[in-house]
């Protein structure tokens, strides 16, 4: 699916794949249909030929008709149910792929709801819009057939009234839609902007913002309850339409009485119309307007936005080829590959006010790979009237290097890694990855962050690995990368990488080594560790630093909580809100008193 322009042709060739669905859905509909053509004209019967008669046996036997086709109706129900999920869980797949597709691809802020909302609703109502039309269908033709068969006249009473109220429900199907796809543009927004504060939740309190936060994400949540009412209102259209087409014509057939009577109509084909309509098709009718008018307009305001084509893939550049990083991988024409090369020249960052460093000559510049992360003047704060958690941050990493950032509680330091890897987006400034801008697919592809919660799915242990690279991963490779990072024992002990993982029954720090070792095997030259090592003993967190920084072009950022992993990294960059500081251990431990504070808080029995 690429587009919404197509989706009825889409829609059409969907069903159409699945034609032996339809057909026995169809078959178990026609049983249902025999059920309401008896439940009027079984009575109807019963009354004219038998009971009014005198002749209770033929009463009794029409009845037991009847009741013969209740149960085969029933039986055909719950075949049809049967049906219907062969038709609506493909669809459902479907659009799981492509909603998890491109959020992985793009970064698409609308994922989230797309993954745990829009793609459920499309599930549901898809449902709903086939259980309720075919009921509609199949129990209108049953009971009008009954009608007809009863009484000719019968149908002019029931049948305009019915005709009216379809009609003034189909106009509301298209203000509807309108107003569904307002509320969904209201929850997708309401769900990117808690996606962008929750993660920073640690750094707006430490700055005050809670108020200007607060705020802003109040008038989103006042707008998707503004979009939640307007669609309420439509409400009342669709009583009436219930009222005309269902109600209405019960009090016809009995003002209408004595004339049907004058013209032929019998008293068990009145009480069989009665049943008709009470039993058949206001039922019917009441599951039309309710489902479809709910289910169809989401259902077709859902799909026209999951189906949205995806510019930002369709226009990404791919990043540079390069070296893969294991030694037991090969690199082929269609596989990404890391950037390699020697690493440059450190760069200083400062908070604004130091010098940058100095601009290599053009013949050195004209060969030299793009700073593998650089961010220009950046300032964050989260709220307009709240200070920058970051201020006029300039800093150059070339590829291959190794930073460690560290600082107090609060200072920014997780806010960092989320502008670099596009999560936030500046106040003010610029931010490449790869020379790429942030954010933006390239970029996106170009890194991986690493959360202090890992995220571990269930399924292989393998897949776990696996689950950033697009192509298929040799055994030989994550067998490589566990042992590179310290996953090895833990793989052993799970039974191996085709062992399934239950998340629940590994601990933390389980989860971060099958996180880490994912990311490392990821083609991403950029890893960003945002304390996902925190969970780890000493020795196994330096294990795993030192696998990053080996590998071949590869450039590690750590939000370090061990002295160690300062020590560990070639430069360090200590944040404290509006100033930074920039240099290599020894350096900072002489020139910045922040820094000596630091690493004489760690306890000596961490500063390994």
């Amino acid at each position: 699916m690429t587009s919404s322009t197509g989706l009825p042709a889409r829609g059409l060739r969907f069903l159409l794949a699945r034609r032996r669905v339809l057909v026995r859905l169809t078959v178990w509909s026609v049983l249902e249909t025999g059920q309401t053509f008896l439940i009027g004209y079984g009575p109807a019967r019963a009354l004219d030929e038998g009971f009014l008669h005198g002749r209770a046996d033929v009463g009794l036997v029409w009845l037991a008709v009847t009741g013969l086709g209740v149960l085969l109706g029933a039986y055909g129900t719950a075949r049809v149910y049967a049906a219907v999920a062969d038709l609506v869980e493909p669809l459902r797949d479907r659009l799981v792929e492509r909603v998890v597709s491109r959020g992985v691809r793009s970064g698409d802020a609308g994922s989230l709801s797309g993954l745990t909302q829009q793609v459920e609703i499309a599930r549901d109502t898809f449902a709903g819009l086939v259980m309720v039309s075919r009921s509609f269908v199949f129990t209108s033709v049953g009971a009008l057939v009954g009608l007809f068969a009863l009484a000719p006249p019968l149908l002019l009473v029931v049948g305009p009234p019915l005709a009216v109220g379809m009609a003034l429900f189909a106009t509301t199907l298209r203000p509807l839609a309108r107003r569904q796809e307002t509320f969904l543009v209201a929850d997708e927004a309401l769900a990117g902007d808690l996606g962008t504060v929750c993660p920073g939740l640690r750094d707006i309190t430490a700055t005050g913002a809670e108020a200007q936060i607060a705020a802003g994400t109040g008038e989103r949540v006042e707008a998707e309850l503004r979009a939640a009412r307007a669609l309420a209102h439509w409400g009342v259209l669709r009583v009436a339409s219930l009222t005309i087409g269902g109600q209405l014509p019960i009090v016809l057939l009995l003002a209408a009485a004595p004339w049907l009577l004058s013209h032929g109509v019998t008293t068990g084909a009145l009480v069989g119309a009665l049943a008709y309509v009470t039993q058949s098709l206001l039922p019917a009718l009441r599951n039309l307007i309710h489902g479809l008018g709910t289910s169809g307009s989401r259902l077709t305001v859902v799909l026209r936005r999951l189906a949205r084509p995806d510019t930002a893939d369709d226009t990404a550049t791919p990043p540079p080829p390069a070296t893969s990083p294991h030694p037991t991988s090969t690199a082929t024409a269609d596989r990404p590959q890391r950037a390699g090369g020697p690493a440059a020249a450190d760069h200083t960052a400062n908070d604004g006010r130091g010098a940058p460093a100095p601009t290599p000559s053009r013949s050195h510049t004209a060969t030299k790979p793009p700073p593998a992360v650089s961010l220009t003047s950046v300032t964050f704060a989260y709220g307009p009237a709240s200070a920058p958690v970051v201020h006029d941050l300039d800093l150059v990493l070339p590829p291959g290097a190794h930073l460690a950032v560290v600082g107090p509680s609060g200072t920014g330091k997780s806010t960092l890694t989320a502008l670099v890897a596009g999560l936030l987006t500046p106040s003010r400034g610029t931010v490449r990855v790869g020379g790429h801008p942030v954010p933006g697919p390239a970029a996106a592809a170009a890194r991986v962050l690493i959360p202090q919660e890992a995220y571990v799915f269930g399924g292989t242990l393998a897949e776990n690995l696996a689950y950033l690279r697009p192509d298929p991963v040799p055994e030989e490779e994550l067998l490589a990368a566990a042992e590179a990072v310290g996953l090895a024992p833990l793989a052993d002990r799970l039974g191996g990488l085709d062992a399934r993982v239950e998340p629940p029954a590994l601990s933390a720090g389980e989860r971060q080594l099958v996180a880490l070792t994912r990311a490392y095997l990821s083609y991403a030259p950029l890893a960003l560790l945002d304390e996902a090592t925190c969970h780890l003993d000493p020795e196994t967190e330096e294990r795993a630093e030192r696998a990053f920084a080996a590998r071949p072009g590869g450039t590690l950022v750590v939000v370090a909580h061990r002295i160690s992993s300062a020590r560990r990294a070639g430069r360090v960059l200590v944040m404290d809100g509006r100033s930074t500081a920039y240099g290599g251990h020894e350096e900072l431990l002489r020139s910045c008193a922040l820094y000596r504070d630091l690493v004489g808080s760690w306890s000596p029995a961490l500063a390994r």
